[in-house]
């Protein structure tokens, strides 16, 4: 009886599409033949791999396996529940992205990296990361660049080769940047030694960039960083990464954001939150008070017998959204602020206030703050 997918893939029934897929990749790496030649055992694990991914990485042949097992796919040809797989270029052809993801050959996916390797490549894409300040974050701001990079060599203008002489397919491998050998019923592709996998020979490399036809260069972008922006934003700028190869396009910049913390205010958001001391006697008989924000100051209205740690909103003076034209709002925590001394006057208030309200308090000989007269 056929031993279960399930097992085979060294998963959990329950375990989803990315788990499995996830697990054939493991075994595919473990097994694949490029990695144990003349192992029959090896070739075996490998299609019986391919054959437990086929089913359970389809949804609808999974859902039949789950219900019916192996008896689901009686009929369908030999081999096992998915039909089988006679060799490994059924296999390569059938999950090729997989094997290009993993090895950079096989099947279909061996001819994709084949043209890739020799025909025109994007340029690498390239990191900057940047800080800005809350207030830039507020504005929005210009930033300049500066950074090393990847370019076409201008002497050779990314050919690679000296002036006047020419760049020639390699008669190794004809071009393709592999070379293609049978073992037993595999077709296996490995890098071309001549070339090293480009498909072209340089007899007279070019002696500025040493025949790579990319050379190191210091640049300078200026850059808009836009409003509202957060940790994390990221700012694609096309085609200014390093540039491509063999007539490619050339790769992306991509300016991560971080934003510097500021004294006095947490975000959350396009919100802002920020502590206030305010005198007990304004939280007693309300105020309107200045208070700090990014951009500068705003009026708070204190209503009468505000509480201890209660938030008073300040509309629209938050930050901006970096999708549309709205600003978070300003909150502001209110925290009492008792004075540390107080003079005689303040005192005989005081003390009128609580005999008004009744309350009791200390001694009038010791005086305010515990301190004898």
């Amino acid at each position: 009886m056929p031993q279960d997918y399930y097992i085979i893939l060294g998963v959990e029934r329950v375990s989803d599409a990315d788990t499995i897929k996830k697990a054939y990749r493991k075994i595919a790496m473990q097994f694949h033949p490029d990695k144990n030649p003349g192992d029959a055992a090896a070739e075996a694990k490998f299609k019986e791999a391919a054959e437990a991914y086929g089913v359970l990485g389809d949804a609808e042949k999974r859902a039949r396996y789950d219900r019916f097992g192996h008896a689901a796919f009686q009929g369908a040809g030999g081999g096992g529940g998915f039909g089988g797989f006679q060799n490994a270029e059924d296999i390569f052809s059938q999950f090729g992205d997989i094997f290009g993801d993993i090895f950079g050959m096989g099947g279909g996916g061996q001819q994709r990296q084949r043209r890739s390797r020799t025909g025109p490549q994007k340029g690498a894409d390239l990191r900057y990361l940047t800080e800005i300040t809350l207030k830039e974050v507020l504005t929005g701001v210009e930033q300049d660049l500066d950074f090393e990079s990847e370019v076409s060599c201008d002497s050779c203008e990314g050919k690679g080769a000296e002036k006047g002489s020419e760049v020639s397919t390699c008669p190794t491998c004809q071009g393709s940047g592999q070379v293609v050998r049978n073992q037993g019923f595999f077709t296996m592709a490995s890098t071309c030694g001549t070339c090293r996998g480009e498909g072209q020979v340089i007899k007279n490399p070019c002696k500025k960039c040493k025949g790579r036809g990319r050379i190191m260069k210091n640049r300078k972008l200026r850059v808009s960083i836009p409003a509202g922006v957060d940790t994390g934003t990221r700012l694609r700028i096309t085609g200014e990464g390093e540039s491509g190869t063999r007539g490619g396009p050339d790769g992306d910049l991509y300016v991560e954001i971080r934003v510097r913390e500021q004294e006095n205010f947490e975000r959350d958001g396009d919100n802002l939150h920020s502590p206030l001391k305010v005198s007990y006697v304004q939280l007693i008989l309300g105020a309107e008070i200045e208070v700090p924000t990014v951009g500068g100051k705003a009026k708070l209205k204190i209503p009468r017998s505000t509480k201890p740690g209660e938030d008073l909103r300040l509309p629209g003076e938050g930050l901006p959204s970096l999708r549309g034209r709205r600003r978070g709002d300003l909150f502001v925590r209110i925290i009492p602020e008792f004075p540390k001394t107080v003079s005689k006057e303040e005192e005989k208030l005081l003390r009128q206030i609580a005999e008004i309200r009744g309350l009791s308090i200390e001694d009038e000989s010791r005086g305010l703050f515990g301190r004898k007269k």
